[in-house]
């Protein structure tokens, strides 16, 4: 008789459109590979709406503590100024984390350290782009520039401080207009919603440094893109990615969902573990 397969417990922090989505996914593809023990927001109504379309209230979690108590792997989920200490905490218990918010690992090695420590991964979705193997190949050698140009619909940057201390006004908008042109760090500090692909980048090649990061809007855009080009002694790339924005979250293109679903999937098939 094969043995028993324990499924790999799934908590999630963050009960918005990325974490519901994920949520559901578990109970659809992922069921016969992990399992969801519980969910987390700091907005009580996020959990409560989440729990009663899984129909499951047993599930609502009264504290990160709790979550991280709960699960082998944590989704975090979340767009908050100390999203990097809830995933410090996770890997902190022995937790795996799956980080939808790329940009907080930027130039933050504790996290890594912390993971490579108590032998925890941190799982990296690919997120709404496209080319990651190829970038990694290309960096073995001398890269001369890297340049990311995202193109998003106007309704994907409301209520940015950034754009309103600058004062672009979108409802004013109607050309093409360039938002920001500068490093991966500043993109990732003025649009931590829409540019995490620009912080998996900077990840992937071990060069923000080299990264220019390009916001283009109109009113025109109806999707989501994001186009990279990649210069040096290995030859010349270039990418595009045309991405339907997310059903529930017009800020997020739905291959990025659809990336941490696949990422989880990978992961969980390969940790099952023999009982």
């Amino acid at each position: 008789m094969a043995p028993a397969v324990k499924k790999l417990k799934v908590g999630i922090l963050g009960c918005g459109a990325i974490g519901s989505r994920i949520a559901k996914s578990i109970y659809q593809e992922l069921k016969d590979c992990c399992q969801l023990v519980g969910f987390y927001d700091c907005d009580p109504a996020k959990m409560t709406t989440l729990a009663k379309v899984l129909k499951k209230n047993n599930l609502k979690k009264r504290s990160l503590k709790e979550l991280i108590h709960s699960c082998d792997l944590m989704v975090e989920a979340v767009n908050s100024a100390k999203t990097d200490e809830f995933i410090h905490k996770a890997l902190s218990a022995r937790r795996h984390v799956l980080a939808m918010s790329v940009g907080k690992l930027l130039d933050n090695s504790k996290l890594f350290a912390t993971a490579s420590k108590n032998r925890c991964q941190i799982l990296i979705p690919s997120g709404a782009i496209a080319g990651l193997d190829a970038l990694k190949a290309a960096s073995l050698v001398h890269v001369e520039r890297i340049i990311l140009t995202s193109r998003k619909p106007i309704n994907g940057f409301t209520q940015n401080d950034y754009l309103e201390k600058r004062k672009i006004y979108l409802s004013a908008l109607t050309d093409e207009t360039v938002l920001f042109d500068g490093s991966v760090k500043d993109a990732v500090k003025h649009f931590p919603q829409n540019i995490n692909v620009a912080a998996t980048l900077a990840l992937a090649s071990g060069m923000p440094q080299k990264i220019r990061v390009r916001i283009v809007t109109s009113p025109e855009y109806k999707i989501n893109s994001h186009e990279i080009d990649i210069k040096g002694e290995f030859g010349h790339i270039t990418t595009r990615a045309e991405n339907v924005t997310c059903p529930d979250n017009p800020k997020t293109s739905w291959l990025a969902v659809l990336s941490a679903i696949q990422a989880l999937k990978d992961f969980c098939s390969g940790a099952r573990i023999g009982t």
